[in-house]
């Protein structure tokens, strides 16, 4: 059976899947959306596809196996309720929103109908984040530290914090996330964030280019996860830490090292986290069987909780407990 996919987005994530996709057998993507049929048209016309501006008016003209939602964090909503109306599994790149309100409704409904996502918290689907996993099982953490550490993306809806979340909701989830698979649910968050450069250098820039989430989670190991945008050029660091007495795990996007008394191993990362992301979600649609899945929606939900708490905290100056 040939599934048939539609893509809704035409950003550079949009065309990361769009091109995976098309090397895959049984696949075809059918249609793309975008914000106007302009754009719509000139990404589908790369993959022999039908290009449309209207979601509904492309619901109405394909039968859809499963859709991707690769749009910014303020569009979500009415797109995600047009397919749990149709029942229709859909996967949707990180994060669910730019708040909590409109995932928390959206998740109601698809409990309800008991309905197929995936989120695209790809770094879960890498080899080194398995290899992780396991070594951590045996181990009893004392404390986590991960960083995010970049420029300011040009797209101006990322610097504006009630379109895009602000650094920690959009771009940080990721070590977020991988603190919950890795290491459990978080219990309370106390943020500190800060605007001291990317305000005097650019134009309505509104959010924090610094920030520093001090992070309990529920089987008492404690976290602190810091983020900046205001480093120039290429330069930047990604990374998360594992600290206890037995040694170091040090992971970033590219290789996972381990030290143990003074001896040290390096694991470099192979495979394409994105295509098993991929594989993984279209297993589940063409077989039922969701075990592949590493993150659906209300998984995704978890993570967009606590990244909106840390920037509730930063903003009252207390801790926020979060409820599990």
């Amino acid at each position: 059976m040939t599934l048939q996919l539609a893509i809704i987005g035409t950003g550079w994530f949009s065309k990361v899947h769009a091109d995976l996709l098309a090397g895959m057998e049984d696949v075809a993507l059918v249609a793309v959306c975008g914000s106007s049929r302009a754009k719509g048209e000139e990404m589908a016309q790369a993959y022999g596809a039908a290009g449309y501006g209207d979601v509904t008016e492309m619901l109405d003209a394909h039968k859809l196996d499963a859709v991707y939602i690769c749009v910014p964090p303020q569009s979500h909503g009415a797109i995600e309720r047009s397919l749990i109306k149709r029942g229709i599994p859909f996967f949707i790149e990180k994060p669910l929103a730019a708040s909590t309100a409109i995932p928390a409704s959206l998740l109601q409904d698809i409990k309800e109908r008991n309905l197929l996502t995936s989120v695209g918290y790809h770094f879960r689907y890498q080899e080194n984040i398995r290899r992780l996993k396991e070594t951590l099982s045996g181990d009893k953490v004392g404390m986590i530290v991960g960083q995010w550490m970049g420029g300011m993306p040009g797209v101006a809806w990322w610097r504006n914090q009630e379109q895009s979340g602000g650094q920690f909701t959009e771009q940080t989830t990721h070590i977020v996330d991988l603190l919950r698979y890795l290491a459990g649910e978080v219990v309370e968050v106390y943020g500190m964030f800060g605007n001291r450069i990317m305000h005097e250098q650019h134009e309505d820039v509104t959010v924090s280019d610094v920030g520093t989430v001090s992070l309990k989670l529920e089987s008492g190991i404690v976290a602190n996860i810091s983020n900046t945008c205001v480093l120039p050029g290429e330069i930047g660091r990604i990374n998360l830490s594992f600290y206890n007495d037995r040694g170091l795990l040090d992971w970033n996007p590219e290789r996972l090292l381990e030290v143990r008394s003074g001896d040290s191993t390096e694991y470099n990362n192979t495979g394409n986290p994105y295509l098993e992301e991929s594989e993984a979600f279209l297993h589940a649609v063409r077989t039922g069987d969701r075990s592949r899945i590493l993150s659906d929606y209300e998984d995704g939900y978890k993570t967009l909780k606590v990244t909106c708490a840390a920037y509730d905290s930063a903003q009252n100056g207390l801790p926020v407990k979060l409820h599990l």
